[in-house]
């Protein structure tokens, strides 16, 4: 276990790899979960949690560390399970997801492995619209689900999605946008929440639920003797996804010929350990942290200015 809590901030250098490191823990069954190391801060045995008033029944109540006060959520209950028993014989995983911390309570912590996005893949068809899969893997033949913690933050503690009146006074809605914003993230919560705040600055959009996809769709575009960059306004990408990251599917449309124009948005969760010099390796035109509905509709109507100022034809 020491060797597990020690290592868990010194796994970075896979980013840009097409790689990720997973650690693989438990909620009290023979069932294996994975989270990626790269969003979590700290690994502890479950500390005193002081209760809150008119809490959600998922909190299970709030932890003082380090200087700071940050929820617990139960996650074996946030997935529709009986709530962890025992919690002073459990564990904390303490993560930063869409700029803020929080713990998620488990009931023990395996092992960091070593994976490729290539092995991760979308949950099997007929696992439900209301399942809590993201992805899943295969650890030493076992099965390890990787649950969409989006949607439970989503559930738990809604963030903003509406876009300011303000902002949306200031798109350019005399213009219908006939080119697609291509949206692509393996949450089923983040896409609507992207395509709610792009389609109410009148653009339309195009959902894919990973880089591979999204690469296909372009490809298949070009195939069809279109122009990407012609139908495309731009692309909003998260970066953690399965079969291709975001930024091996950044790295592969810069690689080529008939795509490197296209505008790019890293749009991810990965706040506070974000590395800035990879999103210039890989070429992305922007970077942006979830989920601020303000902010990425600023940015598509700076995209849609940008255009018309170039005397681009955008609808």
């Amino acid at each position: 276990m020491a060797g597990v809590l020690d290592s868990v901030n010194q796994r970075t250098q896979l980013v840009g790899q097409n790689r990720l490191e997973l650690l693989l823990f438990n909620l009290g069954g023979r069932q294996l979960y994975g989270i990626n190391v790269f969003k979590v801060k700290e690994v502890l045995q479950c500390p005193s949690l002081s209760e809150i008033p008119r809490r959600n029944p998922v909190i299970r109540g709030v932890a003082h560390i380090r200087g700071g006060t940050i929820p617990i959520m139960d996650l074996r209950q946030a997935t529709g399970s009986a709530p962890l028993e025992d919690i002073a014989n459990c564990f904390v995983i303490i993560t930063e997801y869409n700029r803020s911390t929080q713990g998620f309570l488990v009931k023990g912590v395996e092992r960091i492995v070593n994976m490729n996005w290539g092995d991760i893949h979308p949950p099997p068809k007929g696992a439900g619209r209301e399942n809590y899969l993201t992805a899943v893997t295969e650890v030493d033949d076992k099965l390890v689900e990787i649950i969409d913690v989006e949607k439970i933050l989503a559930e738990v503690s809604p963030l903003p999605s509406d876009v300011s009146a303000s902002v949306i006074e200031s798109a350019q809605r005399d213009t219908v946008v006939c080119k697609h914003v291509l949206i692509v993230d393996d949450s089923t919560i983040a896409r609507k929440q992207i395509q709610k705040v792009v389609e109410s600055l009148g653009c339309k959009t195009t959902l894919r639920k990973d880089g591979r996809e999204a690469l296909d769709y372009l490809n298949h575009l070009v195939e069809e003797g279109k122009d990407p960059y012609h139908e495309i306004l731009l692309i909003i990408s998260d970066i953690e996804m399965p079969e291709m990251d975001g930024y091996t599917f950044t790295a592969e449309v810069r690689g080529n010929e008939n795509l490197k124009k296209m505008h790019i948005i890293l749009h991810t969760s990965l706040s506070g350990v974000f590395n800035e010099a990879m999103v210039k390796k890989v070429g992305a035109n922007d970077f942006l942290a979830k989920f601020h509905p303000d902010e990425l509709a600023t940015r598509v109507n700076a995209r849609i200015e940008q255009l018309t100022n170039e005397g681009e034809h955008v609808g």
